[in-house]
């Protein structure tokens, strides 16, 4: 049901409004180990998505039984996820991103190829709507029901290529050098960023983590749609690695303290997008390739494949 995902999206959709931004003097070598962003906001909401997703998993498990309705491998993709996002805002990955490129897309690729897919996989609508009462799923569902606009600006969004286009315009808007250098000097640009960065790669890998059947893109479709993906990414991870020149002038002065340059870092950036964020969309081909793989063994094992006619004449 569409409901559903009117529970994930208000939970979900606060994570990363307190990816603040970095003030004050960039860190340096010194200074890694101490640098978590102990930030409340992202601890709170960290803490309600997962309480929420684990009282629906509880509730559902104990009316189907263990393991139904949500997987314990979904179940564990979710934490998986929730876990990178921490991994990614809270450790010292997030300050040290204010001093080099290479570490600030880091961040990003972990939220965009890493946590956005694993916490999609773990189906939380099915399970964050289950951690209300039951009156309390049917009102949602019936408000979602009678809410035409946002069934159809959410049916909309969903569509693979407004999804796609979405994903893959907030990964090249935001490196755009204007862009990026006011994400680094302003706290509200930068909570933005990292906002739009998630929220449309929760749109994209929600298109592929579709559980209802007649959703499902084809083999062909998925296919495509991740394989541009990763076209893209490394386009523009190529783009960063062979510049002559360092594209973000924020960074200027504060890669020296680690044994970098501005272009060097930039380059490591590039290739962390280039190699292992595109490397992410093609291993996502392999289920979605692999049922194709093994339809033609399926087909020759029939016994109208293998050359029985209708009647039963070979």
């Amino acid at each position: 049901m569409p409901a559903r995902y009117i529970v994930a999206t208000i939970a979900i959709a606060t994570l990363p409004r307190v990816a603040w931004a970095h003030t004050g003097r960039a860190p340096e070598p010194h200074d890694l180990w101490s640098a978590w962003t102990l930030a409340p906001g992202v601890i709170v909401s960290l803490a309600i998505g997962a309480w929420l997703y684990a009282r629906g998993v509880r509730a559902l498990w104990s009316a189907a039984g263990r393991g139904r309705g949500v997987a314990r491998w979904r179940a564990a993709c979710f934490a998986g996820g929730m876990l990178t996002v921490a991994l990614a805002l809270l450790s010292p990955i997030d300050a040290v991103g204010s001093a080099l490129f290479s570490v600030h897309m880091t961040q990003h690729m972990l939220l965009v190829v890493v946590a956005a897919p694993l916490i999609m996989l773990g189906d939380p609508p099915t399970a964050m709507l289950w951690a209300f009462s039951v009156g309390a799923r049917r009102r949602i569902g019936l408000a979602w029901r009678e809410w035409r606009v946002g069934r159809a600006i959410w049916h909309q969004l969903r569509r693979p290529l407004v999804a796609w286009t979405l994903h893959v315009g907030a990964l090249w808007l935001w490196h755009l050098p204007t862009l990026y250098g006011a994400a680094l000097r302003d706290e509200r640009i930068h909570v933005l960023e990292h906002a739009t960065f998630f929220l449309t790669a929760l749109l994209f890998w929600s298109v592929l983590t579709e559980r209802r059947p007649r959703h499902r893109l084809n083999v062909g479709a998925g296919t495509l749609y991740l394989f541009t993906a990763a076209l893209q990414c490394t386009l523009l991870g190529a783009l960063m690695s062979f510049a002559r020149h360092a594209w973000y002038f924020g960074h200027y002065g504060t890669t020296a303290a680690w044994g970098l340059t501005p272009l060097e870092d930039q380059q490591i950036a590039g290739l962390i997008m280039w190699i292992p964020a595109g490397t992410a969309y093609l291993v996502a081909l392999i289920p979605t390739v692999l049922p194709a793989l093994r339809a033609p063994a399926q087909w020759v094992a029939s016994p109208t494949a293998a050359g029985v006619s209708a009647r039963g004449t070979p």
